[in-house]
């Protein structure tokens, strides 16, 4: 949840001059981006700094992240022939995800486990159709309904590559991963069942029975069931559902979240207070992972995070 980044003044310095995905493939720049919220806040794991976008640039596809923009595909995927010519790329180099984890693991050592991540199917084939994050995505929506094969070949391609970079973590040290679906909140769950869910399981397979496995999805109340299905050991839930009502849903699942990161900017009382509230709300779970239900956001004041990490720490 964006545990490293904007939000510390260490991370600002080492990343300064550095476009984003060169820091994430630049292995002791990304391990020390890793390990400084672990220094700081004292939390009790890592979560490698990376970026959904770094399998499809390790792929060879075009793409930038942008200042205030955020990832943009150079080509666009809105054709048959399009996506045939997507799928001829394969994820080659990934030695420095590998080094970057080798160095995280060997300074965390065996108390401190690492999470490793990766972009959902959904998600990384809603940014190859539209170009860039919108709204409502309504490109790779229509593209899954006027071309249902060529929606197929392209999220079976991105579950394939989302399945092999969280398989390149796992290998090299880590031992939990989450599968991120940023934009499935914007399906209905009909077409997240017919035309998504079986490329998340996929992309879930590669790792399975080796480390657990975290489905985390924004706007997804609607379909946690089925992000659940997909195959995996916890969900994690955003700060819009309280986790009560996701244990109900989900019985005998472990949950993470659901922090509402606003509450972090709203003053300690009231962050307090929410944070008791969401940590009473997760006995109801057999397990409960305290996490924000979102990102940092990078205006948050570093010595309240630390605050909020002493204060579970405490319950």
């Amino acid at each position: 949840m964006r545990q490293a980044g904007r939000s510390l003044p260490e991370y600002r310095e080492v990343r300064r001059g550095v476009a984003m995905l060169d820091a994430c493939l630049r292995p002791e720049l990304a391990a020390e981006i890793t390990l400084q919220p672990v220094r700081r806040h004292k939390v009790d794991a890592a979560i490698f700094f990376s970026d959904i976008m770094t399998p499809l640039k390790l792929a060879g596809v075009g793409v930038d992240i942008v200042a205030d923009v955020g990832p943009v595909i150079e080509h666009p995927v809105r054709t048959s022939a399009d996506v045939d010519a997507l799928v001829q790329h394969e994820m080659e180099d990934a030695s420095p995800i590998s080094e970057a984890v080798h160095l995280i693991v060997a300074e965390l050592g065996h108390s401190t486990p690492l999470i490793g991540f990766a972009g959902a199917p959904f998600t990384l084939a809603a940014y190859l159709v539209e170009g860039r994050g919108t709204r409502d995505h309504l490109a790779a929506r229509a593209m899954m309904h006027a071309d249902p094969a060529a929606w197929h070949r392209l999220l079976q391609w991105c579950g394939r590559v989302s399945g092999e970079f969280l398989k390149v973590q796992v290998d090299a040290g880590a031992r939990a991963v989450q599968l991120f679906d940023s934009w499935a909140g914007s399906l209905s769950r009909a077409d997240y069942v017919n035309h998504v869910a079986a490329h998340s399981a996929a992309a879930l397979a590669a790792v399975e029975g080796e480390v657990p496995r975290i489905h985390f999805g924004t706007g997804t109340r609607h379909l946690l069931t089925d992000m659940a299905a997909c195959g995996v050991e916890a969900m994690g839930i955003d700060y819009r559902t309280p986790l009560d009502e996701a244990a109900d849903v989900l019985p005998g699942m472990p949950l993470q979240g659901n922090i509402d990161p606003a509450l972090l900017d709203a003053g300690w009382e009231a962050l307090e207070s929410h944070t008791r509230d969401v940590v009473e709300r997760g006995r109801n779970a057999p397990g409960h992972v305290v996490n924000l239900g979102h990102g940092v956001p990078p205006t948050a004041d570093p010595e309240v995070l630390t605050r909020l990490v002493d204060l579970v720490h405490s319950l």
